[in-house]
């Protein structure tokens, strides 16, 4: 195999450091070691972090930041995204980041910007963020098979960021700089967002008697998101895509009168639902307009969400 300028077949020796043993963090880390990567030392605060690398990474040394930074040739930051640029900020400004060092991080928002501090002084940077959710246990190992990991890194690093990908058992998805935050949205939107929505549809089941609301969406969303990630708009069912105006004004005054903390995104989805099913021609403009109207006067009798600080 051919190397790129700077991975030679040294690159397979890279001492890795850890900054930030949280759920990503110690799962990568005890991933990549089992690998066959060297993991020198690891830094985590929280008693959380300390029992992860109890847990995941036995008889790794925890150490500060920049000892850690020092320590090793590959320092895989993942610490969170609004954190993420004073600590490189700090670490290349107390010289623990040096000439030829990869700082590699996790963060899905940012790209190779965020890691300038660390470029200014000769360091390699990578992006590479999993597109998973984790619980930071041993279970997350199993998960990392065939997952997407979003990358950026200039043409001189990109052989040693889809080797660690490798070595972690998933696959490359090339991100342009300029792209990282819109990348981030769509698994936010698609991820975090489902966790609320699913909640919120739990809620109005037990509201309605369902003593296991689990156990009555499971089947049903599980059809559904296969059907959604196979298929699309041509996935979508419902009174919405029907037309059946009477059966949404039911939904509306049922969810108010006994669940009224999920009316918002209930009106929200729905008007997005009416509008897709609009666009692709399933629903007639005269039907969108009478339930658009629908959803405008149940948003109308809403009570007003005070936030409290």
């Amino acid at each position: 195999m051919s190397h790129l300028p700077g991975t030679p077949a040294r690159a397979e020796r890279l001492r890795i450091g850890v900054v930030g043993a949280g759920r990503v963090g110690a799962v990568l880390a005890c991933g990549l070691r089992a690998a066959g990567r060297e993991i020198v030392a690891a830094a985590g605060e929280s008693d959380a972090s300390r029992r992860r690398l109890d847990d995941l990474l036995p008889g790794v040394p925890v150490d500060k930041p920049s000892a850690v930074a020092r320590a090793c040739d590959l320092l895989l930051l993942t610490v969170p995204d609004d954190m993420l640029a004073n600590v490189v900020r700090v670490l290349a400004d107390s010289g623990a980041l040096r000439e030829g060092q990869y700082v590699v991080h996790t963060s899905g928002r940012h790209g190779l910007a965020v890691l300038a501090p660390a470029t200014a002084v000769g360091a390699r940077p990578v992006a590479l963020h999993p597109a998973m959710t984790f619980t930071g246990t041993a279970v997350d190992l199993d998960r990392l098979g065939g997952c997407v990991f979003g990358l950026t890194a200039e043409p001189e690093e990109r052989e040693l960021a889809a080797r660690l990908v490798s070595d972690l058992g998933g696959r490359c998805l090339w991100v342009p700089e300029s792209r990282r935050a819109l990348y981030h949205a769509g698994l936010a939107h698609g991820a975090n967002h489902l966790v609320t929505l699913v909640t919120e549809a739990m809620e109005i089941l037990a509201a309605a008697g369902a003593d296991d609301p689990a156990s009555t969406l499971r089947p049903l969303l599980t059809a559904a998101l296969d059907n959604a990630l196979e298929h699309g708009d041509a996935a979508l069912t419902g009174p919405i895509v029907r037309g059946d105006v009477g059966t949404v004004q039911a939904h509306l005054d049922g969810i108010l009168a006994e669940a009224p903390q999920t009316l918002p995104s209930y009106l929200t989805l729905a008007r997005a639902t009416l509008s897709r099913a609009v666009t692709d021609g399933r629903l007639v403009p005269i039907r969108a307009l009478k339930m658009r109207e629908v959803l405008d006067e149940a948003a109308a009798a809403a009570r007003p969400v005070r936030w409290t600080t």
